[in-house]
């Protein structure tokens, strides 16, 4: 079995788009049986209506499309946009996007959504790799900060192409014992190999990414794994489950 922990679902401000049904159909072709949905930005910008947009989308299929809450944390609202989306909509994670929202994943206006997250028991997915907003030892600080959530770097935490961010990444999931990565666009397959030996594969969740990423190769990161076969379970699909309770 198979869970994808990263794809997206919408219209976004970039002309990027993915249905419902066509994000089902790559699932089925593939042997995946969930995945969790995140919103693309809309052209609106406004991600209230991209969680709602995205809660209707998924409501018909709650046996295998999870939900996750996207938040701008600049938003007067933020909070409240966050227990609406958890209490009201049933979403079950809590994405942020310092790149296309604009901030520091280290930024301390972070800690109130953090605080929701903890009560509500939800991972915490932080698109990282990008240079000066969330870079791995930014979000190593938020981790560290807020030791009792998971913080889940997505890329690996790093979208470096020479691989130098590595390094960073490594050092990041020693430093907090609730950072994990997820898998989409890893640069080099050795550091996902090496990433479940040292720190176990219940740290390390397959993601696709998709659209953005090919479904169809993304599997093959962790298929192809060099790993014992409790890890390469726990990269499939276990770790995911386990951070949504299911």
């Amino acid at each position: 079995m198979f869970f994808d922990f990263r794809v997206f679902l919408g219209q976004s401000f970039d002309g990027t788009f993915q249905s419902v049904d066509e994000l089902l159909n790559s699932m089925d072709a593939l042997g995946i049986e969930h995945a969790l949905a995140c919103p693309l930005k809309p052209i609106s910008y406004n991600l209230g209506e991209a969680n709602t947009a995205l809660a209707a989308a998924i409501r018909g299929y709650s046996d295998r499309l999870f939900g996750a809450a996207r938040i701008d944390p600049w938003q007067p609202a933020a909070v409240d946009s966050l227990c609406i989306a958890v209490e009201d909509l049933g979403l079950r994670a809590l994405f942020l996007n310092p790149w296309e929202e604009h901030f520091r994943a280290d930024l301390e206006q972070l800690d109130p959504l953090m605080d929701v997250a903890r009560m509500h028991g939800l991972p915490v997915l932080v698109a990282a790799g990008y240079p000066w907003l969330s870079e791995a030892l930014q979000i190593c600080k938020l981790a560290q900060r807020w030791p009792s959530v998971a913080v889940v770097m997505t890329n690996g935490g790093q979208i470096n192409i020479s691989g130098l961010g590595q390094a960073d990444a490594t050092l990041a999931m020693q430093k907090a014992t609730n950072l994990y990565i997820d898998t989409a666009g890893v640069y080099r397959q050795d550091f996902i190999e090496e990433t479940a030996e040292a720190f176990g594969g219940e740290r390390v969740l397959f993601a696709s990414g998709k659209p953005y990423f090919d479904q169809r190769y993304e599997i093959k990161r962790v298929t192809l794994a060099k790993v014992d076969e409790r890890d390469r379970i726990a990269m499939q699909s276990g770790s995911a489950k386990k951070l949504l309770g299911l």
